[in-house]
C-alpha cells in the first residue's frame, strides 16, 4: 500500500490538475507549472519523502535538500523570466512541519540552504514575481521561513490542522519551563503564542483565510474557489506590489505606532 499523500501534494494536485512534475529535483520538493486564470504559474511544495538520505527530513521538514533546491528552482525562475515584462506568478503551497533538526544538518550549513531558500523567494518578490503562499496545513519554525515566509500575499485553509508558530509545542513548553497545558493558557490571551490560525490572522499577515469543510478531500466548488482566491491575491500584487498592509490589524498597533515614531524622529 502506498504512503498517504500529505496535504501539501494533495493541494499542489488539486491546483494544478496533476500537471506533470519538473524533472530532476530531491523528491521532497515538487513542482509543478500549470495554468492560474489565463497564465502559467509555478506552483512549488515541500513533501514527505521516507527515502529521503537525511532522516530527519523524511516527513516533510525543510532540510538540506529541500532549502538549496527551494532556491534553485526560484533561481531559475527568475532567469526564464528576466526578459518577460510579466513576471510569472510563484504559488508556494505551504504543509511543513519543521525544519530538520539533526547534527548533520547543523554541520553541513542548513543555515545557509534555508537563507538560500527564503533569499532566493525575496528575490523573485522584489524582481516582480507575484509570490503567494498558501498555507494548507502546519507551517512551522525555519521552514515557513524559508518556504512561504516571503510571499507578497499569504492566504490560509480555516482548519484546527492549519497552525503557524517558531516551534512545536513540546520544545516551546521546554524552552519556555511551562507545561503544554500552561502554555496553552497563556496562548489564550497572548496571541503570538498561540498556535491556532485564528489568532495569526488577528496579527494581519494574511490576506485571505477560507473556510473549506474538508481540506483533505475538498469538493471541486471548493479547488475552483482556491484557484480564485489566488488569482485575485496575484491581481492585487500587481496593482499594490509589496506585501499588504500587515500593521493595520488591531494586534499590530503597538508595531504601527513605533514605526510611526521612528519615522518621525527620523
Amino acid at each position: 500500500m502506498s504512503a498517504p499523500v500529505s496535504r501539501g501534494e494533495l493541494w499542489l494536485n488539486h491546483l494544478t490538475a496533476n500537471a506533470a512534475r519538473r524533472e530532476g529535483l530531491c523528491p521532497s520538493v515538487q513542482v509543478a507549472d500549470a495554468d492560474l486564470n489565463g497564465e502559467i504559474a509555478r506552483f512549488i511544495a515541500v513533501v514527505p519523502d521516507a527515502n529521503n538520505r537525511y532522516p530527519r527530513a523524511a516527513k516533510g521538514e525543510v532540510g538540506l535538500l529541500e532549502g538549496w533546491t527551494l532556491a534553485k528552482v526560484v533561481q531559475e525562475t527568475l532567469a526564464e523570466d528576466a526578459a518577460s515584462a510579466v513576471k510569472r506568478p510563484i504559488i508556494a503551497v505551504i504543509d511543513v512541519p519543521s525544519q530538520a533538526y539533526g547534527r548533520r544538518e547543523e554541520g553541513f550549513g542548513i543555515h545557509q540552504a534555508l537563507a538560500g531558500a527564503a533569499g532566493a523567494y525575496a528575490q523573485a518578490r522584489l524582481a516582480g514575481h507575484p509570490v503567494i503562499g498558501l498555507i494548507v496545513g502546519k507551517a512551522m519554525s525555519g521552514a515557513f521561513l524559508a518556504h512561504g515566509y516571503q510571499a507578497n500575499r499569504l492566504i490560509a485553509f480555516n482548519d484546527p490542522a492549519v497552525q503557524v508558530h517558531a516551534m512545536g509545542k513540546d520544545s516551546a513548553a521546554r524552552i519556555t519551563l511551562r507545561t503544554v497545558e500552561a502554555l496553552e493558557q497563556l496562548a489564550a490571551s497572548v496571541p503570538p503564542m498561540a498556535y491556532d490560525i485564528g489568532n495569526y490572522a488577528s496579527l494581519g499577515l494574511l490576506s485571505s483565510l477560507l473556510d473549506i469543510a474538508n481540506p483533505d478531500a475538498p469538493a471541486a466548488e471548493e479547488v475552483v474557489r482556491v484557484r480564485t482566491t489566488l488569482a485575485e491575491a496575484i491581481d492585487d500584487t500587481r496593482r499594490v506590489p509589496g506585501r499588504g498592509s500587515r500593521l493595520a490589524a488591531p494586534n499590530r498597533r503597538s508595531s504601527a505606532l513605533v514605526r510611526e515614531r521612528l519615522r518621525a524622529s527620523w
